[in-house]
């Protein structure tokens, strides 16, 4: 046997499996890079400029809970064999009228807002090409990616990604010197006044909504699809969560010794991290604008290629399983009819969005139906890892129940308080 190989033995198998060690760790660092936008960096960014390092330790506890929710949807899919959607199906049709509304109104509306991200640090580098044209131009080039590759493809390009992310963004707080016995110091747990907000969005937003469920899908493309992988599931999803922590842990790190330290604001939204890029700029030269700017796009596009992969997996098991077909039915799968017909409404259709005034009732109905998402993901998982259609060895102890937990809280809190935020939007 190559001496670059492990022999991985599981209990479901007559024979080992040889895998090399590169591979272990693929579907969780595809989910953790598809689940870390733009917004999460800016939601760390603020967190970092306010209040310095006195967020660090919700940093942690994101990626902590992150880890928890993610490992209870990749235990359900080894474990059960069946997808997240076939177990949100037996929990009542209900699932199924939410779940359909839900991903048709959430894939049109992200779609565009995911495409005008990719094109901001592009029209920050090209300045003379209009936003449009780079937001078209990623939405096209995200399709075409996932419309012909396969898994182990799609797996490749992201990893590429993470790396440009990880140099770039790890590499801009490394530049900025950070402080580390504050750093440790923010560890402790504290919420400082007016940061109880804040704080709840860091927490809640390392890494991921939908994406997330989507897990289970890039488990079963990967091969992985039996109780014999749960411990390289839980390794590969440690180690992906663990890197996306070091990402957010990063931007929080500019935040408070670029911003913070220096009294700097900047603007609300995704616009801020070109506006940073250019602080970064006259800081430690231009080099550092371009630099950050391309990590800025890394971040913006894994998350296209991530969404247009796996939630178009996640609309093709939605709509196979309503039709009740056979679970390799290849329409089912990545470059199926039902897969590909979802591609191509998450990239042409919100590419009138780019043209016209913001839609604020579909802008509100998204945000409704996204602040409800996160809640349904949690609870539901707690209910199907603590009954019968989990097999028992498999079922939620006192850890990971605690911690599911705390996530439905979480969830439940923070979905309260964007509903509120949205329904807002109407009476503004």
């Amino acid at each position: 046997m190559p001496a670059d190989e492990d022999v991985l033995r599981t209990p479901d198998l007559t024979t080992p499996v040889s895998t090399r060690r590169w591979r272990i760790v693929g579907p969780g660092l595809v989910v953790a890079a598809t689940g870390i936008g733009a917004g999460d960096l800016v939601a760390t960014l603020v967190a970092g400029s306010r209040f310095g390092y006195a967020l660090a330790w919700t940093v942690v506890v994101g990626v902590v809970i992150k880890i928890a929710l993610v490992e209870g949807a990749g235990r359900w899919s080894l474990a059960t064999g069946r997808t997240i959607f076939e177990g949100w199906r037996s929990l009542g049709r209900w699932t199924s009228v939410y779940f359909g509304v839900y991903i048709v109104v959430w894939g049109f509306v992200y779609g565009a807002a995911a495409m005008s991200s990719s094109a901001l640090p592009l029209q920050a580098l090209f300045p003379g090409v209009d936003l449009k044209v780079f937001a078209i131009g990623a939405g096209v080039l995200g399709g075409v990616m996932v419309w012909f590759g396969k898994y182990s493809f799609f797996e490749k390009v992201i990893a590429f990604f993470v790396g440009v992310m990880f140099v770039t963004v790890v590499g801009s707080a490394i530049v900025t010197l950070p402080n580390l016995g504050e750093l440790a110091a923010g560890l402790v747990p504290t919420i400082p006044e007016n940061g109880l907000v804040v704080a709840l969005s860091v927490t809640g937003g390392v890494g991921g909504t939908i994406t997330l469920a989507a897990y289970g899908y890039w488990l079963r493309e990967k091969g992985w699809h039996s109780p014999g992988w749960m411990k390289v599931m839980r390794l590969d999803n440690g180690v992906a969560y663990v890197v996306s922590g070091v990402f957010v842990f990063s931007m929080l790190v500019v935040g408070a010794e670029l911003l913070y330290s220096g009294g700097i604001a900047l603007a609300d939204g995704e616009g801020g991290l070109v506006q940073l890029a250019a602080v970064l700029g006259e800081r430690y030269g231009t080099f550092m604008t371009w630099f950050f700017l391309i990590g800025f796009f890394a971040t913006s596009f894994s998350s296209i290629l991530g969404v247009w992969n796996g939630v178009s997996l996640m609309f093709a098991d939605f709509v196979g399983t309503l039709r009740g077909l056979d679970s390799d039915d290849p329409r089912r799968r990545i470059g199926g009819l039902y897969y590909r017909v979802f591609v191509v409404w998450l990239t042409v259709p919100p590419m009138a969005i780019l043209f016209l005034d913001r839609p604020i009732g579909l802008i509100v109905l998204y945000g409704v139906l996204g602040a409800l998402f996160m809640p349904f993901l949690a609870i539901t998982l707690l209910w199907l890892l603590n009954s019968s259609r989990t097999p028992a060895e498999w079922r939620s102890r006192w850890l990971s129940n605690s911690l599911m937990t705390i996530c439905a809280v979480l969830f439940v809190v923070l979905g309260v308080q964007q509903l509120l935020t949205e329904v807002g939007k109407l009476f503004a």
